[in-house]
């Protein structure tokens, strides 16, 4: 199985667009990235919310072609493969779902599970600055931890794990996390990429000081990453991490501290696996509190 950047139009283009119209409904955009935009809208036969992804085809798109020679977008094979592994896992759970897709002229339109109501995580830390509970945040991570196992045991690389990438479903007291936007992602044949994907601010140390980076410790930095913000209520610059212009939090409780410390190490080879974090004794305790009270009391 190999991976490449090539430009493809296919044919039936004209059905699928068809199909497209025919069952679902487009309403208001609710997002845009430099792939392309996302409509909000639903499906047309029993009026489930979706979330209607439109990317444009060009140079750029990764394709992945399997063993028997088939070529694909590579988000839409790593969506399929994802919903071909049913398990009821919290961790599959936890990752949004593709319920079907169009091959177009000039774009892709992937129409994905959208769960109501939900908000990224960005928003959710902005509206609930101060009154994140130790004991939400801790749901959260262990939620996207399974989530990046789940990813792990399946060969996916998401590549982009952060708060802009994470849903929220607020509709009950315990939060509900779904990991979301796979367009950068990848199959991960466990080798080195000297080559990076990803937000360029969460850059990990290694790639800058090595030339390459591997999928393990990545996702164990990209989940530091999306603690800290949680923590922290700001955003996350590796450089100014590196030169300790930005800090740990010292009100937070030594169990916490050594979770987040140990997730943002320098080196990767120290860094611990996903499944050692979610066994850490941070998640296990049992004492929860605002992640803004002393040390004390977390």
């Amino acid at each position: 199985i190999i991976q490449k950047r090539i430009g493809r139009i296919s044919c039936g283009q004209i059905k699928q667009k068809y199909n497209f119209l025919v069952k679902t409904q487009l309403q208001t955009q609710i997002g845009e990235g430099g792939c392309g935009s996302v409509f909000a809208g639903y499906r047309v036969h029993d009026k489930l919310p979706v979330a209607i992804k439109h990317i444009k085809k060009d140079d750029d798109m990764l394709i992945h072609v399997d063993e028997n020679g088939k070529q694909m977008p590579c988000e839409v094979a790593i969506m399929l493969k994802l919903r071909d592994k049913t398990t009821s896992s919290v961790g599959q759970s936890a990752i949004v779902s593709m319920l079907d897709w169009y091959d177009l002229d000039e774009e892709l339109i992937l129409v994905m599970e959208r769960p109501m109501p939900a908000e990224d995580l960005c928003n959710y830390i902005e509206k609930h600055k101060g009154r994140i509970t130790m004991k939400n945040a801790k749901i959260m991570i262990k939620q996207l931890l399974k989530a990046v196992i789940h990813l792990q045991e399946a060969n996916i690389f998401h590549r982009d794990i952060k708060p802009e990438n994470i849903l929220i479903e607020t509709k009950s007291k315990v939060p509900k996390l779904y990991l979301i936007d796979f367009g950068l992602s990848c199959f991960d044949d466990q080798i080195k990429y000297n080559y990076f994907y990803g937000t360029p601010i969460h850059i990990p140390p290694e790639f800058n000081k090595l030339g390459f980076l591997s999928s393990g410790p990545t996702n164990v930095w990209q989940v530091g990453i999306v603690l800290y913000c949680i923590l922290h209520k700001k955003q996350f610059f590796t450089h100014r991490f590196l030169s300790k212009q930005l800090k740990i939090n010292t009100r937070l409780s030594k169990t916490c501290t050594d979770f987040l410390t140990k997730c943002l190490r320098r080196d990767p080879k120290k860094r611990p696996t996903l499944e050692e974090l979610l066994h850490h004794r941070w998640l296990l305790k049992r004492r929860y509190s605002n992640i803004t009270r002393k040390q004390r009391h977390t």
